[in-house]
């Protein structure tokens, strides 16, 4: 690169400290302070400046972070200090006695303060600073000594080259896990997917074999974070008498500590504190197997010392595995609501993700095949929170030699209808639509969802009563059920009043709006803001039915794969057949004055809703805000035109301000829509 520049040797030196600090905010305050293209326009006035003055280079330049491999591979270094396991608490009771036996070796009765911290699913790293820079960074190894992949370890944003602060001490080993977000994990997965390359069978093992990579320009490419746990060894500064306050003057010189950490007041302060993470585990946006428990007070940890190889004042509390390893006993076909076929593995029941699991998805027949995956195969399984079960990695080496292949069905296994698959997908479907069992029950059910036609009362387990008691075998069949009031009062749980409320809802969501029809259809593809985009083009039902797919395609946001869907689903006599029979038995709609698209006053518009609000809901919002023509996003970017923030709008407000997108309120969304007459 050979940008000319005129900077001078100070004014580089400033550059480089603003983009560290650009970094720093982003990397690891999750809160950017300026947009991705001034760091860019930066970075690249760095690198002219360094092609031109190479004498200039520092080593807390952004642009060393990618150096040479290493030659000959990793080499082993002794820890200062050595980098010990902890013993484990499995229940509440080992957590009691664990806090007794604390209490007794200090000779006290007085509550222990601990400090609480998510126990990341990463790797352990030893980082060391002399006189503020970075100069070594060591796996954990055995405890005592690990491999040095300082080479790789640069390439991590979240570890400050230098640190920040004019004060540094002599000496700073800080200790840390790297670990891989969920989101960057699974985009890595994907990717070996197409490349049909392996994938990494979890986080953990994705973030492990990146940093042992031998060239650092492969690791630079994975999404790997380090989060500090501790100061391991220092000289030339006084460490704080908390091992809180000491964390978060690690956060003050550039690392990254993790969010969620807290001090707790005795054995129920760390049960409570256990039990609320643990609801919240599914929701991370990185993986966690449990919290480690640390005595507080760093001069009390003195006093507690050592056993072995564990010190006395840390415990760790381990949340049930949402890996485990089981065999796969047999294979079942089950139907969706578009007739897709998904194959889902029979286990032998294993406890995973906290729950006993016998079923786990296999997604569909590529699927399979990527895996390898046999009958009587030993697998892993994967669970996390209400995240269905499925089959990550089979462990080939344990295969029995009678394993036997999976074979994907030739016809529909609930109705014998024909299969087909779509060129380029890799779903499996059956043709069989209405008249498929299966397929039935989940139409009704999209059908009557509160998106849809909101039928309240109207539940998955009574839709499934009503099709196996042959009272419903159509959409149109919800509608008389006002001529079966007797047979609804014989139902199990259907009292008198659950009928009649059922009776009421079904009476009212006969007048419903005309996007809230074509979405409930089901038809393949057609979501809320599709179905919203048909029916504001067409404006009536008979133009939209009768339309060719070369009309279809002008309407916004529909393309050639979905035209052809629309086209087959009104092209069907039993379809045309069902939406007359639900317009004979009273559904209807207010018709609306055809408006172009381009002739609505928040055309062309992106809006992004987030927190809470108090007079509407959030997809009320939404739904007004499309109705005006406006586009709702679900993630702030830099072609936001408008976010609206309601209570505790979190990071999407900070996004928002940083990318200078205007914001409004409840009362400036409200008053935009009252302008425009949506409300």
């Amino acid at each position: 690169m050979t940008q000319e520049t005129d900077l001078t040797y100070q004014e580089m030196l400033s550059l480089i400290q603003r983009l560290n600090d650009y970094s720093y905010a982003y990397h690891v305050k999750d809160a950017p302070i300026v947009p991705d293209a001034v760091y860019d326009r930066d970075y690249q006035q760095l690198q002219a400046i360094e092609a031109q003055h190479p004498d200039w280079v520092q080593a807390d330049s952004p642009t060393q972070r990618v150096g040479e491999k290493p030659d000959g591979g990793f080499v082993n270094v002794a820890h200062t200090v050595p980098m010990l396991s902890l013993d484990n608490a499995f229940d509440n009771e080992s957590l009691a006695d664990f806090d007794q036996r604390i209490q007794k070796l200090l000779n006290t009765e007085e509550p222990v303060t601990y400090c609480c911290e998510p126990k990341l699913d990463g790797l352990a790293i030893s980082l060391r600073y002399e006189k503020g820079h970075l100069v070594r960074g060591v796996t954990r190894g055995d405890g005592l000594s690990g491999e040095d992949i300082t080479s790789n370890i640069k390439t991590l944003y979240s570890v400050p080259l230098k640190l920040r602060t004019e004060t540094p001490p002599a000496v700073l080993e800080v200790r840390g896990e790297i670990y891989m977000p969920k989101e960057g994990f699974e985009k890595l997965n994907q990717l070996a997917i197409e490349k049909r390359e392996k994938t990494f069978v979890n986080p953990r093992n994705a973030a492990a074999g990146s940093l042992r990579q031998l060239d650092p320009n492969i690791t630079v490419k994975r999404p790997l974070v380090m989060c500090a746990y501790s100061i391991g060894y220092v000289e030339g500064w006084t460490q704080p008498e908390s091992h809180y306050e000491g964390l978060v003057q690690l956060s003050e010189w550039g690392f990254r500590i993790n969010e969620r950490m807290a001090k707790a007041q005795g054995a129920q302060g760390c049960v409570d504190y256990y039990e609320a993470l643990n609801t919240e585990r599914a929701a991370l946006s990185y993986d966690i197997d449990g919290i480690v428990y640390k005595v507080d007070s760093i001069d009390k940890q003195n006093k507690l010392g050592f056993i072995a190889r564990a010190p006395r004042w840390a415990i760790a509390r381990k949340f049930p595995a949402q890996e485990e390893m089981t065999r796969i006993l047999g294979v079942d076909f089950q139907v969706g609501r578009t007739g897709a076929i998904t194959p889902v593995a029979r286990l032998e029941p294993v406890f995973v993700g906290g729950v006993t699991v016998s079923n786990a998805t296999l997604h569909n027949k590529d699927e399979i095949a990527r895996l390898g995956v046999m009958i009587k195969d030993f697998v892993v399984v994967h669970r996390a929170g209400d995240v269905i079960p499925k089959v990550v990695h089979v462990v080939e080496e344990k295969r029995p030699a009678d394993a036997e292949p999976v074979s994907f069905p030739d016809a529909c296994p609930v109705c014998g209808s024909d299969l087909e698959q779509v060129e380029g997908e890799a779903i499996i479907r059956c043709t069989g639509g209405l008249v498929c069992a299966a397929q039935l029950k989940e139409s009704l059910k999209h059908f009557v969802s509160r998106k849809a036609m909101d039928i309240d009362g109207l539940g998955d387990k009574l839709i499934e009563q009503l099709v196996d008691q042959g009272l419903v075998n159509t959409p149109v069949d919800i509608f008389t059920l006002f001529e079966k009031k007797d047979t609804l009062l014989a139902m199990e749980r259907m009292g008198k009043k659950s009928v009649e409320k059922l009776l009421a809802s079904i009476e009212q969501a006969k007048n419903t709006q005309f996007n809230r029809f074509i979405y409930a259809l089901g038809i393949r593809e057609v979501g809320e803001a599709t179905a919203r985009a048909l029916t504001q083009y067409f404006v009536e039902l008979e133009p939209l039915m009768a339309a060719d797919q070369d009309s279809l395609v002008e309407v916004e946001d529909v393309g050639p794969v979905v035209a052809q869907h629309v086209r087959l689903f009104f092209d069907q006599a039993v379809n045309r057949q069902t939406i007359q029979g639900l317009l004979n038995a009273g559904v209807m709609w207010e018709k609306k004055q055809a408006i172009a698209s381009d002739e609505l006053p928040l055309f062309g518009k992106t809006y992004v809703v987030t927190g809470s609000l108090s007079q509407f809901s959030r997809d009320q919002v939404k739904e007004k805000l499309q109705i005006l023509g406006a586009k709702v996003s679900g993630s702030v970017s830099a072609k936001t035109d408008c976010l609206v923030a309601g209570e505790k709008a979190g990071s999407k407000l900070t996004k928002a301000q940083s990318l200078e997108v205007p914001v409004i309120d409840e009362e400036g969304v409200i008053a935009l829509l009252t302008e425009h007459g949506a409300i």
